[in-house]
């Protein structure tokens, strides 16, 4: 039976992006550790990484790293998301290394470490301005003291986020910072740190313009390997392509309709009060796409003169008045995405993924 709306994703132009990225940070010295949480650690989707060339995993959610581990897969993996302090003892078993702001999490992950006998890599977060986790600089070589004697742990380096939260973006002086503070700790421990991890996809363009300060050794890219853009800077990747992932959704109804509801508008069913033109009589099309299958606000339509109208939870709204396609009730539109509507689509059990190598479906 044939499903709808559909995921359509392309393996072989993620394996491409992925060989990019690789090569392009190896020239600087930067090892660009693969972020599996933006579509959900789908295995498929990993393998396609894993051949071009990946060498480190990372993913925000314990139970993707537990279903990795499930799966045979051998590489070094990174918890992004600062652990639950609860949840120690899963996170020393299922990742190499995680990353830490708060010293009470630390001892609790030694603690766990220790009893199981491993040793447990923990980078220190370091807030640089985005204002999401991280210690404050004027606190790092007191967090490290507390770090240095704990058994069960190691402290693999520093790293630092940029533009999930505050929307700050990466620049010479702000990683430079994070350079000069690893600096510090270095000189404090008498040792050399393995990892200054110096962000996301956002870094790439630094990267790019070889303006990434000497030091950082890693960037953590999941945006830039699947879709090819970089949402923080509002561009898409030159060098990368932008088509890995296309949703597919059934077209229900097809007609032509006035541009504005009749009668007296309320709120609609998400509590927002709609606001419409009136530019007459508009011919449109409903999909098989809704609110609930994925992040409407992060989807568009790949042919131009369509135009998304609204959604709901079951149907989203397309006007269709100006294609030169024939669009009619069994056909599909076909959408790209951005970075929250990947997340949402991979994530949503109401859209089925479809993989293919090079236009040939699995």
């Amino acid at each position: 039976m044939h499903e709808s709306p559909v995921l359509e994703i392309d393996l072989d132009i993620i394996t491409f992006n992925t060989s990019q990225v690789v090569s392009k940070c190896l020239e600087k010295g930067i090892n660009a550790v693969g972020v599996t949480k933006g579509f959900s650690a789908i295995h498929q989707i990993v393998s396609a990484m894993l051949s071009g060339g990946i060498e480190e995993l990372a993913d925000a959610r314990m139970k993707n790293i537990i279903e990795l581990r499930k799966r045979n897969i051998d590489k070094p993996i990174t918890l992004l998301r600062i652990p639950r302090l609860s949840n120690a003892f899963n996170v020393v078993q299922y990742a190499d290394t995680s990353m830490n702001s708060e010293i009470m999490v630390i001892k609790a992950l030694a603690d766990a470490a220790d009893k199981i006998g491993k040793k447990h890599q923990i980078i220190l977060m370091v807030d640089v301005g985005d204002l999401r986790e991280g210690v404050l600089q004027e606190n790092v070589l007191g967090t490290v003291a507390q770090i240095k004697d704990l058994r069960g742990v190691a402290l693999a380096g520093l790293g630092t986020n940029m533009g999930c939260f505050g929307g700050i973006l990466p620049s010479i002086d702000n990683l430079g910072l994070l350079v000069e503070l690893s600096c510090a700790v270095e000189r404090y421990l008498g040792q050399k740190l393995k990892i200054i991890s110096g962000g996301g996809t956002s870094t790439l363009l630094l990267v790019e313009n070889n303006t990434v300060p000497a030091g950082i050794n890693q960037v953590r890219i999941g945006e830039g390997i699947l879709l090819g853009t970089d949402t923080t800077n509002d561009r898409n990747i030159p060098w990368l392509r932008q088509d890995a992932f296309q949703l597919r959704a059934e077209v229900i109804e097809v007609k032509s309709k006035p541009s504005v509801p009749i009668g007296e508008i309320g709120k609609d069913a998400f509590g927002n009060i709609p606001e419409f033109e009136d530019i007459g009589i508009r011919k449109r099309a409903i999909v098989e796409l809704g609110k609930q299958d994925v992040y409407v606000e992060g989807i568009f339509p790949l042919d131009e003169t369509l135009r998304i109208l609204g959604a709901s939870s079951d149907h989203t709204i397309v006007d269709i008045t100006d294609s030169e396609q024939e669009i009619k009730v069994g056909g599909e539109i076909i959408f790209g995405l951005t970075y929250p509507s990947l997340l949402s689509a991979c994530d949503s059990r109401y859209v089925t993924k479809r993989f293919k190598h090079g236009g040939a479906n699995d």
